[in-house]
């Protein structure tokens, strides 16, 4: 309690999310902070990683790995508020920001549908692909996902309440689309992968593509599982009034479970790519620790 008292006194208004009056709130507060940080570093280190390094910026995947770990590392930065201070997302709002920090999952949530088709099309139809999907396009693409998703969130956040939550029901059923069309991209991705690349010849060009299928299908079931739960728990409390509460967003463990995004899809990039390790070390860990680089 003393050190909860010190540090509101320190911040102001906002007090902290826990009140320390039991070992799990230090529990909590600990691990929030463990979180955010790891979130930060490993999703910032794919950023780096792809961005020093031109080989990787040219090629379409990367470019959909650079944009879902720059939203990563701004979920890690996010989880400093949302997970050490009292916040309450959504409605009714406490101390929120307006959904800006939650909604850096939804920019996540189309790049990951685009980068479903992406890969579809590289395999299934390389020769339509390499004429149309260009790199600007791709580019284009990602840069929409952002445009889209916070042109929603302006709308939600000026019109008025009735109008804002019929929005947000809106979202809610457009979120229940993609994940049905995600499903059926990675169950069609899985068997492509399987199956169809089993019949090319062996070389460098098919195992680049095993492996970019590889990573998409893993990223996107880990999505949809760690997800999952929250988006159930929203549709019971907004269609039957009944579900999960939490005190706010520290202690909200389908918020927690979501946030655990950040850092399992950099992790699944850095550990399904060779050539992403690679540039991570060399630019990254190889800086830091020149031991790593030498191994």
């Amino acid at each position: 309690m003393l050190l909860s008292n010190i540090t509101h006194s320190m911040t102001g208004a906002v007090p902290l999310s826990v009140d320390f009056d039991s070992p799990g709130d230090y529990f909590i507060f600990i691990f929030q902070i463990l979180f955010a940080t790891a979130t930060v570093l490993v999703a910032g280190t794919v950023v780096i990683g792809i961005s020093a390094t031109r080989a990787l910026r040219v090629q379409n995947r990367f470019i959909f790995m650079l944009n879902t770990s720059i939203c990563d590392t701004l979920v890690g930065f996010s989880v400093y508020y949302l997970g050490l201070f009292d916040v309450q997302e959504g409605y009714p709002s406490r101390r929120g920001t307006y959904n800006v920090l939650p909604s850096l999952l939804g920019v996540n949530i189309l790049t990951f549908l685009f980068a479903q088709f992406d890969r579809y099309f590289a395999v299934c139809h390389p020769f339509v692909y390499s004429r149309f999907v260009t790199r600007q396009f791709v580019i284009g693409v990602n840069v929409y996902c952002w445009v889209y998703n916070f042109a929603h969130l302006l709308a939600r956040n000026v019109l008025p309440l009735p109008k804002a939550m019929q929005l947000y029901v809106f979202s809610i059923v457009f979120f229940q689309l993609i994940v049905l069309t995600k499903v059926v991209m990675t169950v069609k991705l899985y068997v492509i992968a399987r199956f169809q690349l089993e019949r090319h010849p062996a070389s460098a060009e098919r195992e680049s593509k095993r492996e970019s299928l590889r990573i998409i299908i893993f990223v996107v079931i880990s999505f949809l599982v760690l997800w999952c739960p929250s988006f159930v728990n929203i549709i019971v409390r907004f269609v039957m009034g009944r579900g999960l509460t939490f005190r706010n967003e520290a202690t909200n463990l389908f918020a927690i479970m979501a946030r655990l995004n950040a850092v399992c899809t950099p992790s699944v990039y850095i550990w399904g790519s060779p050539a992403l390790r690679e540039a991570a070390v060399r630019t990254v860990w190889g800086r830091l620790c020149p031991g790593c680089k030498r191994r």
